[in-house]
């Protein structure tokens, strides 16, 4: 392939970037959780060919992204629960597992085969005026080589994938910085938690009033971002390091001393933000055969992404 394009977020550009998905072709586009690898999700030859730039096992199933409620919904059946939680997040990172309507036309690759498609309608500016022009549904996992550190701005996605990709769409840093939520719903209609990400599970209890149960399986994936590793960079990953030894990378929370700090103040919103970004800049930095100490971070609201994240980046590597 071609040297990958970086594309203007100008009109110009989002016509060009829609033009190369309906032709096939593979584009990385900004959300606001991480950068998306965006192809026609109705198109076999172009979802495989996302499982071949990222080195994507193909029994791990992606997200089809859609600019708005309507077209979700001609893609899924939507219970009363899924319909009160895209009420209350949609456009946003929060993304529904849902069973597929006949004829929705959707890649098997997309699914894995399975009778469910997860569906997201992303907030970004961008990303929406990229779904409206391209009319379809855009099969997107994030922008980087499968395992490794998601992507929250261009040059992360130009440094993983270029020369495997067609284009990236110019956006800036990512705001949330983490994945999507991501919401199943089990055989009784009853809420489950497949993946922690840009909305609390808080959140999601308070519009459903009901707790959320657990579930996905790290040898069946039922949604994206179940593998047990993941998001890991070069660097082995230390969790809850109250203190950094010699020679490791202190990646930091809060106050106290650190190499690099996700935020000083204890912000997890900050921290979420900023995620992705210091792991690979941590990762530059250490060196070689080095270790990230990752300072112990609250398990709730959006720690809860966080440290999912963050033990997945630590997980033994296949």
């Amino acid at each position: 392939m071609d040297k990958t394009r970086l594309i203007a977020p100008d009109e110009a550009g989002l016509a060009r970037a829609a033009a190369l998905i309906r032709a096939g072709q593979l584009v990385a586009f900004p959300t606001e959780t991480v950068y998306g690898l965006g192809a026609d999700a109705r198109n076999d030859r172009a979802v495989a060919a996302i499982f071949d730039a990222k080195g994507r096992p193909r029994f791990n199933p992606l997200i089809a992204h859609v600019a708005d409620v309507g077209a979700a919904r001609a893609l899924a059946h939507f219970t009363p629960q899924a319909e009160a939680l895209a009420a209350a997040f949609w456009p946003g990172p929060l993304t529904l597992v849902l069973a597929q309507r006949e004829g929705a036309g959707i890649s098997p690759l997309v699914t894995a085969d399975l009778p469910t498609v997860a569906i997201r309608v992303p907030a970004h500016p961008l990303a929406r005026a990229l779904l409206r022009a391209v009319g379809g549904p855009v099969a997107a996992p994030s922008a980087n080589p499968s395992g490794r550190i998601s992507p929250t701005r261009a040059e992360h996605v130009i440094d993983g994938l270029s020369g495997r990709i067609a284009g990236v769409i110019e956006g800036g840093a990512c705001a949330v910085g983490v994945e999507s939520t991501i919401i199943g719903f089990d055989a009784s209609g009853s809420a489950v938690l497949l993946r922690p990400g840009g909305i609390s599970a808080e959140a999601i209890e308070a519009v459903l009033g009901a707790p959320l149960s657990s579930g996905g399986s790290a040898t069946a994936p039922t949604a994206p971002g179940q593998l047990e590793s993941h998001y890991a960079p070069e660097a082995a990953v230390r969790l809850a390091a109250k203190d950094a030894r010699p020679g490791e990378f202190r990646l930091g929370f809060g106050p106290g001393a650190s190499d690099l700090n996700l935020s000083p103040s204890g912000d997890l919103i900050e921290a979420a933000a900023n995620l992705f970004h210091y792991l690979r800049e941590a990762d530059h930095r250490a060196g070689a055969g080095a270790v990230i100490a990752v300072a112990p971070i609250p398990d709730t609201g959006l720690g809860r992404a966080i440290n999912d994240r963050l033990r997945r980046a630590a997980a033994p590597r296949p």
